[in-house]
């Protein structure tokens, strides 16, 4: 078996003394964030625009960089935009 480390240690030493305890709920909790990420990535409509190339351009490298296709990258943003979480930086 292998070393623990401190941390490790500790937390063992947590448990041993009883202070955790199981939390009610968390299989529900679980099951409803679930179903509400399906419901955030559910991609059922299909939308054409058009872009400069340039913008394309810069979206398909941005989209390298993070390792994702740039499609994916385009629909987060334009989530992120309009749930809010996604803002103009103030000048």
């Amino acid at each position: 078996m292998a070393k623990l480390t401190k941390e490790e240690r500790e937390m063992k030493s947590s448990v041993e003394r009883g202070e955790w305890r199981s939390v009610r709920g968390v299989k529900s909790d679980a099951k409803r964030y679930q179903r509400y990420a399906e419901a955030t990535f559910k991609k059922d409509r299909r939308v054409n625009i058009r872009i400069s190339g340039k913008d394309l351009e810069a979206l398909q490298k941005r989209a390298i960089e993070e390792g994702i296709p740039y499609q994916t990258l385009i629909a987060s943003l334009l989530h992120k935009y309009v749930s809010g979480r996604l803002v103009e930086k103030a000048a």
